[in-house]
């Protein structure tokens, strides 16, 4: 199977990136905590994940493959830390209404997770549900580790479920002990070292 074509999104491509990966999340079980109602849990997804999408765009880089079945989601930790999203608390409270203060836990679990030494993290992966297990998740991944293994940098990352959790390590992820959301959920921290040319 030849591979996607993966190219750099812009910035008229926040939403339907959002929706993309808020299509693919709705299944997970963190999500199913963040957003009990599963009939308001794919808009209040998609517009909270629009807000690290554009975040992303400004400070980042957001990949998808050409078909737009996969997007992935990067942002540096080199250096300064990034400023925080514009208005975020604002943004947050409107995108996630009622739920807001589990957005906000998850939040603070991640940073409270979060590795200090200089990175790029993987904020957000997603494939359409229907394209999953077809190699397109792999292709974005490769796309960047290329670049992260030239340039000497390592990558985080959180992984959402036991089968995201495999596919990164396969691809060199090295794994923690899991952090968990009140009702257990886990996510799982993982580390990769640049391979070597």
């Amino acid at each position: 199977m030849t591979p996607p074509e993966i190219e750099r999104l812009g910035p008229a491509d926040a939403r339907w990136a959002a929706e993309r990966i808020a299509e693919a999340f709705l299944v997970l079980d963190a999500t199913r905590w963040l957003v009990p109602d599963e009939a308001k849990r794919e808009p209040v997804l998609a517009s909270q994940f629009e807000i690290v999408v554009e975040h992303a765009l400004r400070h980042g880089l957001v990949f998808a493959t050409g078909d737009r079945a996969g997007v992935a989601v990067w942002l540096p930790s080199v250096g300064d830390p990034l400023p925080a999203p514009a208005d975020y608390d604002d943004r947050l409270a409107a995108a996630c209404g009622e739920w807001t203060p589990r957005f906000v836990h998850l939040d603070e679990l991640f940073a409270a997770n979060h590795p200090h030494a200089d990175h790029h993290h993987l904020a957000l992966l997603a494939v359409r549900p229907d394209r999953q297990g077809q190699g397109v998740g792999s292709a974005l991944l490769r796309q960047h580790h290329a670049w992260l293994d030239a340039n000497g940098v390592p990558a985080y990352l959180e992984a959402s479920s036991e089968t995201s959790r495999d596919l990164y390590a396969r691809h060199g992820y090295q794994v923690s002990e899991p952090f968990r959301l009140p009702d257990g959920t886990p996510f799982w921290p993982m580390w990769r070292e640049p391979v070597a040319g």
